[in-house]
Formats: C-alpha cells, sequence, structure tokens
C-alpha cells in the first residue's frame, strides 16, 4: 500500500473561521504498512457514534448556551495533551499543499494543526490530526478509547491552556465523510481530533476515519 493516503481538502478562508470543503473523501492520515487488527476502529464500527464511559458530572461542562459565548483570543497552539489515553504531544504546524491535501505529520509523532483554521480557543472549528500508526504506532494510537467528558488540553503560545471535554466520537466511513459536520463553520469553540481507524484485514488499509468532537470549557 502507499506510505498515507488523505483527504482532499479546499479551503475557502473566511475572517473569522474555515470552511474546508472536500473535493474528494479517501484515506486520511492512513498509514503505512505495519499496522495490527488491534490498532484503529472496527469496520462494523462505520458511521456510528460512540458516548458512553463514566462522563464527567455535567456541571464541569459549559452548557451550549454559556459556551457560544465563551471563547479565548488567538494564539498558536504548541502542545496537546489528553491524559486519559497518555497523550502528551508538540504540536508541528499543518498547512494545504499545492495539489489541495492536507499536509500531515512526516512520522508517527508529532500531532499537527491546521493553520488554515481556528487556533484552539477560538471560535470555529480548531483542527488536529495525527497518525494511528506510521510504520510504528502514532500519537493517535489509542483515540478510539476516547470517551463523553474526557478532558483535552491545548497549550498555547501565549502561556495559556484551552481546555476541552469531549461531547463525542464517531467512525466515519470514508466514502461518506460528512465534511459539513465536521470541517464547517460553528458558532462556539471546538476542536475536532482526527485520525485512521476500521483497519481492512485484507488490505492492511484503513476505511474509516475516527473524529473526536470536543467544546471549550472554563475550567
Amino acid at each position: 500500500m502507499s506510505d498515507h493516503k488523505l483527504v482532499r481538502h479546499r479551503a475557502a478562508l473566511s475572517r473569522r473561521w474555515v470552511l474546508i470543503l472536500v473535493a474528494a473523501t479517501v484515506g486520511l492520515l492512513v498509514s503505512v504498512a505495519v499496522a495490527t487488527g488491534a490498532i484503529g476502529g472496527s469496520p462494523n464500527e462505520a458511521s456510528s457514534t460512540t458516548e458512553s464511559r463514566s462522563p464527567e458530572p455535567s456541571s464541569s461542562v459549559v452548557p451550549r448556551a454559556a459556551a457560544k459565548a465563551f471563547s479565548m483570543a488567538r494564539s498558536v497552539p504548541v502542545r496537546l495533551r489528553v491524559p486519559g489515553i497518555g497523550v502528551d504531544s508538540k504540536l508541528m504546524d499543518l498547512g494545504l499543499k499545492r495539489d489541495g491535501t492536507l499536509g500531515t505529520p512526516p512520522g508517527a509523532f508529532p500531532a499537527g494543526w491546521f493553520t488554515g483554521a481556528p487556533t484552539p480557543g477560538e471560535v470555529g472549528p480548531a483542527i488536529i490530526v495525527g497518525h494511528v500508526r506510521y510504520e510504528t504506532p502514532g500519537v493517535f494510537e489509542r483515540l478510539t478509547e476516547m470517551r463523553r467528558g474526557d478532558k483535552i488540553l491545548v497549550n498555547r503560545k501565549d502561556g495559556s491552556t484551552a481546555r476541552f471535554r469531549v461531547t463525542r466520537l464517531a467512525h466515519f466511513a470514508k466514502s461518506h465523510f460528512p465534511t459539513k459536520q465536521v470541517y464547517g463553520n460553528i458558532d462556539h469553540a471546538g476542536l475536532r481530533l482526527i485520525t485512521c481507524g476500521g483497519l481492512d484485514a485484507k488490505t492492511n488499509e484503513f476505511d474509516e476515519n475516527v473524529v473526536v468532537f470536543a467544546e471549550l470549557v472554563r475550567r
């Protein structure tokens, strides 16, 4: 198989945030071939959503009405921490390549932030991507273990920390990737963590995208 396949993206930038239009949804962040069946989601999970596992008390998550009004000034993210799955990674900048595809990290680590999207904490969907596997297990190897209420911390260049709580985790078949749902404009500060899932044992390729949706919280 090829080293890694990408989702086709075309970005239309606005002053406030980004709406990414995907020209063709193929394999985002598909990693090279030393994968095992234990990594990524199951093909049976395509287009499904998982939201159970000891969620934090509802009082710890800012209600949607309050979340809409709560955001942070722009500041570039430099570090991602996801305590529940053992992620502590620096963040590299990712942009669009000449052919319109989204650049990806050149190896299993670190994760990368798409610079054309809002910074984590700003109004809009901040985008962080990472490999589930790239010859060796990747930074998002355990992303499928995340559940509603889990904590995500993003350290920013201005010294602040954007704190997020997971609202859901979803598996999407790459042939039916919901572009607008994942990348479309939103009226609050959100975050999406994206990797591959659904390893096909016959082809040794991933046929899903795994997306963690999260919202900014005050503490």
